[in-house]
C-alpha cells in the first residue's frame, strides 16, 4: 500500500486507501491542505490496489504533475511529484523506504546528538495534528527541509524564525520573514517566550511548553516560631525574678548596718538608785536654804 505525504515533511502521510482519498482545504479532506490557492476538495486520487489515478477537481486550477500541469486525469506511481497551489506532495512506497533506510550505514555512536530542551511547541493547526514539536537548544522553523521543524505552509519562509534556549529560558528571533513572526497576537523581531504563550508563524499557531519561570514562583521565608503567650508570660516572670535578689540583699545589708549600733540600756537598780539620789539631793538644798533663812532672821 503506498502513501502520499508533502514533500519536505515526512511525517504527515497519509494511507492511500481504497476507493480513493480526497485532497483540499476542507477539514473532511484525508489530506488537508492550507493554501489559498486550494479549493476545499481539490483533487481525488482513486485507489485500486497500487493502481492510482488523480483526477483534478478544479480543472481552472491546475495540478502539476512531474512538471507537467493536469486539468483532467493522470496516473500516478511512486515517487511522484504533485504540485498544488504552492505546496509540493510527494507519493511514496513505505517498503522501499524502509528498505533504503535499513540500507542506510549506521550512525557513528561518537557523534553527539543535540540534546533536546525542557520546551516544547504544540502545534493548533488541524492540519499538523496537534503535533508536539521538542525544541533543541538552537531550533529553526521554516518551509526548508533544512529546517529543525520544517512545515509546508505556502506562506511559510524557507527559514521563518529561530527558537534559543539561553540559560533555561526560551528566545524567540525572526530571521526576515516575508509574514511574520507573532508572539501572543504583537509581531516581533526578538522577545523573550515563557510557557503558556502563544507563537504565531504566518498562519501556523503553537502554544509554548517548558517550565515554570524562575521569575513567576513566589518564595516562601521561614519565619522563627513564635512563642505561646503562656511562654512569654513564663519569661517574663523568670527576668523579675531574677531581677529581684539584688534589691533584697541592698535592704538586708542596709538593715543590718543599722542594727550593728543599738543603744545601751541601764540596769533597772541602777536606775531606781538615781532617782533616790535625786530626792536626796533635792530634800538636802531645802534643808540647806531653810537654816539660812533662819539664820538671817
Amino acid at each position: 500500500m503506498l502513501k502520499i505525504r508533502f514533500k519536505d515533511n515526512k511525517y504527515n502521510a497519509v494511507w492511500l486507501v481504497e476507493p480513493k482519498i480526497t485532497i483540499g482545504r476542507s477539514a473532511t479532506n484525508a489530506l488537508v491542505i492550507d493554501d489559498p490557492l486550494v479549493s476545499d476538495v481539490h483533487m481525488e486520487v482513486l485507489v485500486d490496489n497500487e493502481h492510482l489515478t488523480l483526477r483534478n477537481l478544479v480543472p481552472s486550477q491546475a495540478v502539476v504533475v512531474n512538471g507537467q500541469k493536469i486539468t483532467g486525469a493522470c496516473e500516478l506511481k511512486p515517487d511522484d511529484t504533485i504540485v498544488i497551489g504552492a505546496v509540493e506532495l510527494l507519493v511514496i512506497d513505505p517498503k522501499r523506504e524502509a528498505r533504503l533506510a535499513a540500507e542506510q550505514p549506521a550512525p557513528n555512536p561518537q557523534m553527539r546528538m543535540p540534546k533536546a530542551t525542557a520546551w516544547s511547541l504544540k502545534a493548533n493547526h488541524t492540519a499538523l495534528a496537534n503535533r508536539v514539536f521538542p525544541l533543541k537548544d538552537i531550533t529553526t522553523i521554516g518551509r526548508s527541509t533544512e529546517c529543525d521543524i520544517s512545515l509546508p505552509a505556502a506562506h511559510l519562509s524557507r527559514r521563518h524564525a529561530q527558537l534559543q534556549v539561553i540559560d533555561g529560558m526560551l528566545f524567540v528571533k525572526d530571521l526576515d520573514s516575508a509574514n511574520g513572526t507573532f508572539l501572543n497576537g504583537k509581531r516581533v523581531a526578538e522577545a523573550r517566550v515563557k510557557r503558556g504563550d502563544e507563537l504565531r508563524f504566518d498562519a501556523l499557531s503553537f502554544g509554548v511548553i517548558g517550565p515554570v519561570d524562575a521569575m513567576d514562583k513566589t518564595t516562601v521565608r521561614k519565619v522563627a516560631p513564635q512563642e505561646s503567650p503562656d511562654i512569654q508570660a513564663e519569661a517574663v516572670v523568670r527576668k523579675s525574678s531574677a531581677a529581684r535578689p539584688s534589691v533584697q540583699v541592698a535592704k538586708a545589708s542596709s538593715v543590718k548596718r543599722t542594727s550593728a549600733a543599738p543603744v545601751p540600756k541601764m540596769p533597772a537598780e541602777e536606775t531606781n538608785k538615781g532617782k533616790f539620789g535625786l530626792i536626796f539631793l533635792g530634800v538636802l538644798a531645802l534643808v540647806v536654804i531653810t537654816t539660812l533663812i533662819l539664820t538671817r532672821k
